[in-house]
Parts: structure tokens; C-alpha cells; sequence
């Protein structure tokens, strides 16, 4: 066994290899294929938003003064001089005793300052198609206040001001926004494309016959699907088998991505042969870290042809520790690369149900179901054996409970931090 004191600690892993990456450049992209990216430059208003004052309720645009008083019992009767709907704009101001029947975000026609909404006029105790009373006239039965039901021009945007500041995740709905103000493309920080090629003798891809003594590669697919649920483009070179030529080969394919990522090949086995490659074609930063699972992780970076350095990621071969390798270093990669600085997860404080045991002095990343009970408390469960190659630990859970170096063994009734990988499975 390595000894612990060779190791690194998790943070101090993550950055040196958060030093190695910084924002990509921008792109232009159409409004909806910039949905997750980040904004590159600030945007501004070119116009008011609404660029009207318009009505917030389908009603009568009436003049507040001359529906003092009004009620049931005592209605105020004005004559009503236009029908306006949406899209259109009256020219014809409304004057004292009149209104104008207007519908929902239609500017207000001049000289009037309130709309009364139909509840409140003798139109809603009318039946379908039933004429007024007395045709071109309206009932108020209940007194408006300047200003009602009027959403005022530029009340939600101002001309010139920033709408969305750059380093912004566009959301759907910063989407519409941008739209409301006419943008059909805006510019955002490009997705990092990240190669991932896995390794060893033994690896089948999906798909083919699997024969004796193999097994079907699914950390290659387990990571390119992190890699697109963390906002990256994957690109899945396929199996690299345990030699060096066949491995220096495949490493070639990747060094035009913004990242490499390889699995399997970074331990002390005689087949190891990651290593060996990172340190003749590139450089090596480090290759242990103090975690359990995930120990044997690699980290250096390659030379592409075009001079540039491509870092790489070198991530256990068992499928668990690929996984939470990758979630812990990673998604902070991908998310420094897009822009962003949000790459934390989200950690709550929960009871253990389970006897968690931690070995060895390594940080111990249990797979756990983190639910709240009745009471508001939140409580910790083990998904089950917990085998960094079982890789059903991880598809069961929502959390990872993180149990410290110096702590042997968490018991029932211990509170312990977890992190949340998915809040949408916890209630």
C-alpha cells in the first residue's frame, strides 16, 4: 500500500489542476443554443421595455377622476368611443365620460390613467354575446385609482441600462429576455471540448460480443456523460489497449480537445501504462490523492502539435472512483473552463443511519440517500455495499457523505456533511 504521507489532499489536488485552466474565448451563438452558457459581454437595452404604457388586464381604459363613487348600487355609465386590442395604438385621447375597451398589452390611448378591469363593469353580468344596456355604454361598479392595471413604459427595462452583466448563466429565462429586446444570437463562452479515451486489455465496447475474462467499457460513457451534463462537448476516442504504442497513438487522436481524459492505467500495476506515457510525451504534476475512492488519479498535461498544453486527466479505472474522481476535479475544470465560479456543490448537514467506516486516513466519499423527514431533519442512508466497483452505488444515490481523514468511522445518529449531487431526488 502507498503510504499516506506521499498522497495529497483533496484540495490541494484540485488546485493544481484548477491552475491549469482558465476561461475559454467566446463564441456567437443563436438564442437557444447558448442555453447553459455563459454570457461574454455585458447587454444593454437598446429600447424601453415595455416601450408603452400598456394594460395588464383586458378592461375599459377610462379616466380615474370620472369613476369616483362608482358601485353597484351607483354605477357611473361612460360612453365608449373605440374597441383596442393588442398591436394597435390609439390616437384618439379619451376624454371626460369616456372609455375605451381595451385588451391585454395594448398601449393605453391617451388621456387615460386607469384601467377598470371587465369583473368590475356591468360587461361580466352580461351573458355570451349579450348586448350592454344601452349600446356604447359601460357600467363601472367599483371606483379605479390612478394607475391600475397600467404596466408603465420602460417599468420593467430602461434604454442603455444592462439587462444581463457578462460572466451571467443563461437560464431560459435570461433567453427571454434577450429576446425581448430583439436579440436573435448573443456571445458566449465556448463549451471546452474534453476527449475521453479508456484503456486496457479487457475493455469491450458496448455493443460488440462480450468474450471471457472482459468487461463492457462504462466509464468512458458514465464520463462523457458528466462531462455534457456539466455544460462540456464530449468526444469519445474509444479503447487505447496496454501498450505503449497503441496508447500513444489514441493520445494523439485527443490533443486538439481542450482536455484528455483517460481511464484505467495511472495505479502500480505491470500494464500501467499511463503513466509511463504522460511522463515521456508530457509532464506529470501528480498521481495519488488522500481519497477513498479515487486514490490512483493522475494529473499532467500533454504537448499538442500546435505547442499548445492539454491537460489531462488521468482517472481510475475502477468505475466509482472514475466517477467521483471526476465529479470532485472534473466538473471544477469544465466549469472554470465555461467561466464559471459556481463549481461547488451545494453541502447540507445530515444524520447517519449507517456504520460508515473509514479505514485507512484517507477522506472517505460515501454513496448516500440524503431525504428530510417529517420533522425537517435530514438523514443519511447508504445506497448499499459500497465497493468502488460497483457502480449501481452511485446511479442509487443523491449525495456523497464525506467522512474526514482523522475520523475512523461515522456511526448511527453522527451528523455528517454531504454533498448533493441531485436535490431532485431528495424530497
Amino acid at each position: 500500500m502507498l503510504p499516506t504521507s506521499s498522497m495529497i489532499p483533496v484540495e490541494e489536488a484540485r488546485d493544481r489542476i484548477l491552475a491549469y485552466f482558465s476561461r475559454l474565448q467566446p463564441e456567437r451563438k443563436p438564442l437557444l443554443e447558448a442555453l447553459g452558457q455563459v454570457l461574454a459581454q455585458d447587454i444593454t437595452a437598446p429600447f424601453d421595455i415595455p416601450p408603452l404604457d400598456n394594460t395588464a388586464m383586458d378592461g375599459y381604459a377610462v379616466r380615474a377622476a370620472d369613476t369616483a363613487g362608482a358601485s353597484e348600487a351607483n354605477p357611473v355609465e361612460l360612453r365608449v368611443i373605440a374597441d383596442l386590442a393588442a398591436g394597435y395604438v390609439l390616437q384618439t385621447p379619451v376624454g371626460p365620460g369616456e372609455a375605451v375597451r381595451i385588451m391585454t398589452g395594448a398601449p393605453v390611448p391617451p388621456g387615460a390613467d386607469a384601467i377598470v378591469p371587465f369583473e368590475e363593469t356591468d360587461e361580466a353580468l352580461r351573458g355570451i354575446d349579450q348586448a350592454p344596456a344601452r349600446p356604447g355604454i359601460v357600467r363601472i361598479l367599483k371606483a379605479a385609482k390612478p394607475g391600475a392595471n397600467i404596466r408603465y413604459r420602460g417599468e420593467d427595462i430602461r434604454k442603455e441600462a444592462t439587462v444581463i452583466p457578462a460572466g451571467r448563466v443563461l437560464r431560459p429565462s435570461e433567453v427571454g429576455v434577450l429576446a425581448s429586446i430583439g436579440l436573435t444570437h448573443v456571445d458566449v463562452i465556448r463549451r471546452p471540448i474534453v476527449a475521453i479515451l479508456s484503456t486496457g486489455d479487457e475493455i469491450t465496447p458496448p455493443g460488440q460480443p462480450l468474450l471471457p475474462g472482459r468487461i463492457y467499457d462504462a466509464n468512458a460513457y458514465s464520463v462523457a456523460a458528466l462531462v455534457r451534463k456539466y455544460g462540456g462537448i464530449p468526444r469519445i476516442l474509444g479503447i487505447a489497449r496496454d501498450t505503449v504504442q497503441d496508447l500513444t497513438a489514441k493520445i494523439h487522436q485527443g490533443l486538439d480537445a481542450d482536455m484528455l481524459v483517460t481511464s484505467a492505467g495511472v495505479s502500480r500495476g505491470d500494464f500501467d501504462v499511463v503513466k509511463d506515457v504522460l511522463a515521456r510525451e508530457g509532464s506529470i504534476d501528480f498521481w495519488t490523492v488522500r481519497m477513498r475512492p479515487g486514490k490512483p488519479l493522475a494529473f499532467g498535461a500533454f504537448t499538442a502539435p500546435d505547442g499548445r498544453k492539454v491537460p489531462h486527466l488521468g482517472l481510475p479505472g475502477n468505475p466509482v472512483s472514475s466517477m467521483v474522481s471526476f465529479e470532485l476535479f472534473g466538473r471544477p475544470a469544465i466549469f472554470t473552463m465555461l467561466g464559471r465560479s459556481d463549481w461547488q456543490r451545494p453541502t447540507i448537514r445530515a444524520i447517519s443511519r449507517d456504520h460508515v467506516r473509514n479505514p485507512d486516513g484517507r477522506r472517505f466519499y460515501a454513496r448516500c440517500i440524503v431525504s428530510q423527514s417529517p420533522d425537517g431533519r435530514w438523514y443519511a442512508d447508504l445506497t448499499g455495499p459500497q465497493g468502488s466497483g460497483m457502480l449501481t452505488s452511485m446511479s442509487a444515490a443523491n449525495a456523497l457523505a464525506v467522512i474526514p481523514e482523522d475520523i475512523p468511522a461515522a456511526n448511527p445518529g453522527d451528523e455528517i456533511e454531504c454533498i448533493m449531487l441531485d436535490w431532485e431526488h431528495a424530497p
